[in-house]
């Protein structure tokens, strides 16, 4: 009997857990899922996906596109291969792929277009990044969403926040930031200063855990040091931020279970990595780590606990500036660089000098418009994987649901090149079972990667010592141009990066008067973008909005990475508009 058992397969926090019911997916009640889905998968089915292969645009069969395939890749040389793979689709048999372009001798890619900038700065801090869970968060009495925006980003965390005393820390006055006890809109790319201000403050007002602090982190009267380089009348004025706010913030989290649950945003920048970093301190000085309902949650590895089987030695370019020109054949899976690379202008240059651009994925975009070989990929329903996630820690098998005739599995693609090229590679199912054998099953049935910590950080740190290793010094955030506004960068409610319902807005403050429904041009360092106008008065009116995936927005994002991570830096970008 099929077993009508699946998860979601989107790059969300929440990955949720589904039955496929009546040919639709509902939410599985029990656990994370709670009862729903969020709008992506609950209309899933009304996107239109890639039917047939095509060849210089043309449709030919599946058999034709693998045939062809193989002639690319037999007439280049190896190192003239690049394997650029995303997340499109999050699961993990979407590596198979990356076993055969390694085994083949092909160049693959390092770094994140997402959060690579903040996980450098926790594992800096604290020897590794293990996350607080969901069922975590809680248990705790005071939320603090820092740049995270649940009601866009992680659904599932809102019912479990009811009741809860709710502090955000925001540039814009989100949906969670209007039912919250104290919102700072604070100035963006100066979180550093408010979380250094903050522990010292803390410090100041004999609230830090001491007891904690001479256990896992004896080096912090150092740090003390280093935040009194910090003016604190001038930083607050620039940043936004009252004495009293943050009175306000300490006065709430004294003897409180606190959970701080922070969004990618905050780290979009150079200096992402001291950022987080210097938000993990302040969680360190409340003694939040190892505690129930306590700690500061972010994007926790998703692979942690877990040794992949698939080879993946190999030559790597980075994700976020990959020069496509250096390779005659690029080979893109699960994901659009033409759109959601920075640095769009110079993506476009760069691969339209590659010879053979092939795609492999769901659905029509920028990238598949200018591929010589598009190979859909099979729906999610269509075929078996296993789903981990980075913000709790169970293991969702993904049954297969019904077989369709359209697009192929990343594990048949990988099994036809393997067995093309005579490289070694086992049946699906063993891959499946290696994966399955690192989960444990619980008395609700339910299952979860074996070995990982429901409060992680119990006995210390990760650290060479298990103490928590604070900043030494920090890379200031350069100086301001009051010409120039703040670029911000979030998800989109509609949309999932370049996934299906993309914005096309640029969102300012009505007082900017910039007339609603007129076409602007958004123009910096890197390009311009022609966009129509949007008021939106829950932005500062020193900011601009530009969902992720909006059509021409890196064409305003520099390609450099962030100092630490190799992470892109979406945010460090000010920019101008032209009426």
């Amino acid at each position: 009997m099929k077993d009508s058992s699946t998860a979601c397969p989107l790059d969300c926090y929440d990955a949720c857990e589904i039955i496929y019911a009546n040919n639709k997916p509902t939410p599985r009640k029990s656990g994370h899922t709670q009862g729903f889905l969020c709008p992506h998968l609950n209309h899933y089915d009304k996107h239109k996906t890639i039917a047939s292969p095509k060849y210089n645009g043309l449709e030919i069969g599946m058999d034709e596109a693998l045939l062809k395939l193989k002639e690319i890749l037999s007439s280049t040389y190896k190192s003239d291969i690049l394997h650029y793979r995303g997340n499109g689709n999050f699961a993990l048999m979407q590596e198979a792929t990356d076993h055969f372009f390694a085994s083949f001798g092909a160049t693959l890619t390092d770094g994140t277009l997402c959060d690579g900038a903040g996980e450098a700065g926790i594992v800096e801090g604290r020897g590794s990044n293990k996350n607080m869970t969901m069922s975590e968060i809680a248990k705790a009495d005071v939320i603090i969403f820092w740049g995270r925006n649940p009601h866009t980003t992680s659904s599932h965390l809102l019912s479990l926040v009811k009741g809860k005393t709710i502090v955000v820390i925001d540039p814009v006055k989100t949906q969670i930031a209007a039912m919250a006890d104290l919102h700072i809109q604070i100035k963006p790319h100066s979180d550093i200063y408010l979380a250094m201000l903050l522990t010292r403050f803390l410090h100041i007002d004999d609230s830090c855990d001491e007891e904690y602090l001479a256990k896992h982190a004896s080096e912090f009267e150092d740090y003390y040091e280093l935040t009194q380089g910090i003016r604190i009348k001038a930083t607050l004025e620039d940043i936004n931020v009252t004495l009293g706010q943050i009175g306000r913030i300490i006065e709430m989290v004294q003897g409180k279970k606190v959970a701080i649950v922070c969004g990618v945003g905050v780290q979009k920048y150079s200096d992402g990595a001291d950022v987080m970093r210097a938000i993990d301190a302040f969680g360190v000085a409340l003694g939040l780590f190892g505690k129930e309902g306590c700690g500061v949650a972010y994007l926790g590895d998703s692979k942690a606990g877990i040794t992949s089987p698939f080879m993946s030695k190999a030559k790597r370019v980075s994700k976020v500036n990959a020069e496509f020109a250096d390779f005659k054949t690029v080979f893109i899976q699960g994901a659009n660089p033409l759109s959601q690379m920075p640095d769009s202008l110079r993506v476009a240059n760069s691969i339209s000098r590659a010879q053979n651009i092939v795609y492999f994925g769901l659905y029509e975009n920028e990238t598949s418009d200018v591929a010589t070989l598009v190979i859909p990929a099979k729906s999610f329903l269509n075929k078996d994987d296993v789903r981990t996630s980075y913000s709790h820690n169970a293991m969702i098998f993904m049954n297969k649901q019904f077989d369709s005739d359209v697009g192929i599995s990343e594990y048949d693609l990988a099994k036809f090149l393997c067995d093309a090229f005579e490289i070694e590679f086992h049946s699906e199912q063993h891959y499946l079972n290696h994966f399955k054998s690192f989960a444990i099953q619980d008395e609700n049935n339910a299952f979860s990667v074996k070995g990982r910590e429901e409060i992680p950080y119990k006995d210390g740190f990760d650290t060479e010592n298990g103490e928590f290793l604070f900043l030494e010094e920090f890379e200031k955030p350069a100086s301001d141009d009051d010409n120039l506004f703040y670029l911000i960068t979030p998800k989109s409610r509609t949309s999932l990066n370049s996934q299906f319902d993309r914005d096309e807005f640029v969102y300012a403050h009505s007082s900017l008067g910039y007339q609603e429904g007129t076409f602007v041009k958004v123009s910096s360092a890197a390009g311009d973008a022609l966009l129509k106008v949007k008021h939106d008065d829950n932005l500062r009116n020193d900011c601009i909005l530009i969902y992720s995936g909006t059509k021409g927005l890196n064409k305003l994002t520099s390609s450099k990475h962030s100092l630490s991570g190799k992470s892109a830096i979406f945010q460090e970008n000010r920019v101008k508009i032209i009426q």
